[in-house]
């Protein structure tokens, strides 16, 4: 199954409560996401704030054409969650 963002929502302090196509709702701290040229941009707040669900590319996007894997968003949104640990270990997300 390929993971999709079907909703999500800033919170506050870079973090988003997002809506997997499998159902799992969580809440993803991106902070460490925004490294490099194209993040950067996003450590203003009202600028990370702008994000928006793509319907084509099923994930979440800033106006300045930043994006982040879908996967990334949920390794982050459930990273503590035990029976996901395989699944992270493969997308080499951890060790």
């Amino acid at each position: 199954m390929f993971l999709h963002v079907i909703e999500a929502r800033y919170i506050g302090d870079y973090k988003v409560e997002i809506l997997f196509n499998d159902g799992k709702r969580g809440t993803a701290d991106l902070s460490e996401a925004l490294e490099g040229s194209v993040f950067k941009p996003l450590r203003e707040p009202s600028v990370f704030a702008q994000l928006r669900v793509d319907d084509e590319l099923e994930t979440i996007v800033w106006p300045n054409g930043a994006d982040l894997a879908p996967e990334y968003i949920y390794f982050q949104a459930f990273k503590r969650d035990p029976e996901l640990q395989t699944q992270f270990r493969q997308w080499g997300y951890i060790a």
